[in-house]
C-alpha cells in the first residue's frame, strides 16, 4: 500500500477515535487494564523477583531497564522492562547499524551480541515484558494497544504511521502474537492501523487469550 492510499485512513481513525462518543469502551478498557495489570503482578511477582536476581548474578548493571517511549498523542513516557543487554548496549549500537535485519527505523540482528545469556531466556519467553504492568497501571499504556516506539523511531515515521499514536500503546497488539520480528516494519504499521480501526472490547478479549497461547513461545521474538 502507498502512502497515498494509507493516508486516505486518516479522516476515518480520527472518527473512530472520538473518546466520547466511545467513552463506555474507554472507560471498561481502564478497568480491564487495572484490574488485569493487578492480578498480573500479584500472580507473577515470584518469578519476577527470582529474574531479577537472576539477571543482577548473570551480568554487571540493573536488573531494571527504563527508556523514554512515545505513547498517546505523541506524549513521551518512560517504559520498564527486565535488563536483557549489557548495559553499554546504546553506544555499541552505532557499529553494528550495517547489520541491521529490520526494514524501517527498527533495529534488529539475529544473535545480537549485545544480549546477555539471561536475556536471551527473557526475551525469548517475553518475560523482559512483564514490567510494564507498572506502566500499565500508570495509565502510560493498555494491556491491548500498539507496542510503544522509541522517539528517533517515530521521528521517521509516515504520516500513515503516525496514526498509531491516536491510541495508547499496549503489552500486546497484533503483531505480537502474528510472528513479532517475522513481520515486516511496514506490515506491522499496518497491523497496529488496523487495530485502531476495529477496537472493541471482544478484539481486546481475544487479543489477550492469544497472547496468553503464545506469551512462552519464541516465534519471532526480538
Amino acid at each position: 500500500m502507498q502512502e497515498s492510499d494509507e493516508n486516505s485512513t486518516v479522516t476515518q481513525i480520527n472518527m473512530d477515535c472520538d473518546y466520547k462518543k466511545n467513552a463506555g469502551y474507554f472507560i471498561f478498557k481502564r478497568i480491564i487494564d487495572v484490574i488485569g495489570a493487578l492480578v498480573g503482578l500479584i500472580l507473577i511477582s515470584p518469578v519476577m523477583i527470582v529474574v531479577a536476581i537472576w539477571i543482577k548474578v548473570d551480568s554487571t548493571g540493573p536488573a531494571f531497564f527504563a527508556q523514554r517511549r512515545v505513547g498517546r498523542d505523541g506524549k513521551q513516557f518512560v517504559m520498564y522492562k527486565f535488563r536483557s543487554m549489557c548495559t553499554d548496549a546504546e553506544e555499541l549500537l552505532g557499529e553494528l547499524k550495517d547489520d541491521n535485519e529490520m526494514s524501517g527505523p527498527m533495529f534488529k540482528i539475529k544473535d545480537d551480541p549485545r544480549i546477555t545469556k539471561i536475556g536471551k531466556f527473557v526475551r525469548k519467553t517475553s518475560i523482559d515484558e512483564l514490567p510494564q504492568l507498572f506502566n500499565i497501571l500508570k495509565g502510560d499504556m493498555s494491556l491491548v494497544g500498539p507496542r510503544p516506539s522509541l522517539p528517533k523511531e517515530v521521528a521517521q515515521f509516515t504520516t500513515f504511521q503516525k496514526q498509531r499514536l491516536v491510541a495508547k500503546p499496549g503489552l500486546t497488539c497484533y503483531w505480537q502474537v502474528s510472528g513479532r520480528s517475522d513481520v515486516s516494519f511496514k506490515e506491522w504499521m499496518k497491523m497496529d492501523v488496523k487495530y485502531i480501526m476495529k477496537r472493541s472490547t471482544l478484539l481486546d478479549i481475544i487479543l489477550i487469550l492469544k497472547t496468553v497461547g503464545v506469551l512462552f513461545g519464541d516465534k519471532g521474538a526480538m
